[in-house]
């Protein structure tokens, strides 16, 4: 695949890259491994200012770098921007809290003290997705920054001026060279970056396809890996639940980021009781989006991010239709140059057909009406993915007991699934494994290592 900003809007290119070759790739790898052992001696607030001088670059520039992100993918421009603040905010909750996460863990011991310290492994390859271009990056980068490791960032290739932005980030912050490396390289160059003794472990998010290949090269090579892969994320809502509310909730869940999220709301599991209120209020919601260029602060439904991505999810609308479900709004491309896709809503897809086990990456949401709560979590559980989820419900109790029923790394009350600094973020399933985020994101590529005292005449 080549290396190219195509704007979806007009399925132009804008500029083109050249990949890295065999040699640069050497050489970053070197520098890398260099650059880790200055860093890992580093203290808790070298670090931290680094990434807080990064921090106050992104908020700087933010208007440039959403600017970025809308031209390479398509995202709408005030989403964009809310890109941008939340990386600054994630990675200077690292900077304020890191110190705190890593701090020795003492353990009980019935001689002697021991502890818990948490030390950098080395040199780390992120493999990261195009929908959030700079999200995505700085919940790896900045947790593993702060415990003393380096990273190389392999970055999508449709969007490679936002990933030699962050580099340049990086670099304008003061980072020595190797500690943040961004390599041009197609996807199918990672696996054999596994094979090099100086990297130690990786991280990725993507599609399955791409996760099991890195597993698999990470597992070959004895090292430790992180995955969040796709979701399929229902959204259960019961009969006593605020059904405007819960409405206006599916919109978002659904159309952020143009439904192109691992934790989008994508399947909408409602109790008969009260299912023709909330589909007629969610259809009426989705209805009249303003179709046009996401540059521009009034359009509502911008492209997807590439041609491919809209052929492809055309496809499964034409394929859930034909295996019988019934279209109440949209499904089809809108006949306008770029990546354009209705907002398509569906109901009527059998469960255990084919394309009720398929993530649909866009603004296609499909209902499904079911008997009860007890209904409701089967249907939220039959599914090979477990990301997130919401449960929407005016006793909360009950939400609780039903949110520990559901399957997924991620259950809302309320609220579609969401992302914050402060919350883990990761999934079961066919939806990958490990935690970014929180304090949890910070241990994944930590050396937990036992510092035992004893004394010298000490028995075993």
């Amino acid at each position: 695949m080549a290396i190219a900003t195509v704007n979806p809007f007009t399925n132009e290119t804008v500029k083109c890259f050249t990949e890295d070759t065999a040699e640069r790739i050497e050489r970053a790898i070197a520098t890398a491994e260099t650059e880790f052992k200055n860093w890992s001696r580093t203290g808790y607030s070298e670090r931290a200012g680094l990434l807080r001088k990064v921090a106050g670059i992104m908020r700087a520039r933010k208007k440039e770098l959403a600017t970025l992100i809308t031209t390479e993918m398509g995202k709408l421009i005030a989403e964009s921007v809310g890109e941008i603040e939340l990386s600054a905010a994630i990675v200077d909750y690292y900077a304020d809290n890191g110190e705190r996460f890593l701090a020795d863990q003492p353990v009980e011991t019935q001689r002697g003290e021991a502890v818990i310290r948490h030390s950098p492994i080395g040199v780390v390859l992120g493999v990261e997705p195009w929908n959030f271009p700079f999200y995505q990056v700085v919940r790896f980068a900045s947790p593993n920054l702060m415990i003393g490791n380096v990273v190389l960032v392999k970055h999508a290739s449709i969007v490679p001026q936002c990933a030699i932005a962050i580099e340049d980030i990086f670099r304008d912050a003061g980072a020595p060279p190797g500690l943040y490396t961004n390599l041009l390289i197609p996807g199918r160059a990672v696996a054999a970056l596994l094979d090099d003794h100086r990297i130690r472990a990786a991280s990725l998010t993507g599609s399955e396809e791409a996760g099991a290949s890195l597993a698999a090269a990470a597992g070959k090579n004895l090292k430790k890996s992180v995955l969040e892969l796709g979701g399929n994320d229902a959204f259960i809502v019961l009969e006593d639940a605020d059904i405007d509310k819960a409405v206006e909730w599916a919109y978002v869940g659904r159309m952020n980021n143009t439904g192109q999220c691992c934790v989008a709301a994508k399947r909408f599991i409602v109790v008969d009781a009260v299912a023709d209120e909330f589909i007629g209020k969610f259809v009426a919601r989705m209805s009249h989006l303003k179709v046009g260029d996401p540059l521009d602060a009034g359009t509502q439904l911008g492209p997807l991010s590439s041609e491919e991505a809209a052929v492809h999810l055309a496809d499964q609308v034409r394929r859930a239709v034909a295996d019988g479900a019934k279209v109440l709004l949209g499904g089809k491309r809108i006949d306008r140059k770029g990546a354009f896709l209705e907002a398509t809503v569906l109901t009527g897809i059998k469960p255990g057909s084919p394309i009720s086990y398929e993530e649909m990456f866009g603004p296609v949401a499909a209902v499904y009406r079911v008997a009860d709560e007890r209904a409701a979590i089967t249907l939220a559980n039959d599914s090979p993915y477990g990301l997130g989820g919401s449960v929407f419900t005016n006793d909360i109790e009950r939400g609780k007991r039903v949110a520990d029923q559901i399957d997924t790394g991620m259950v809302f009350i309320n609220h579609p699934t969401w992302t914050a600094p402060e919350l883990p973020f990761g999934g079961v399933k066919r939806s990958g494994y490990g935690r970014e985020l929180s304090g949890l994101g910070v241990e994944e590529f930590a050396n937990k290592k036992l510092i035992r005292v004893s004394g010298l005449n000490d028995p075993f």
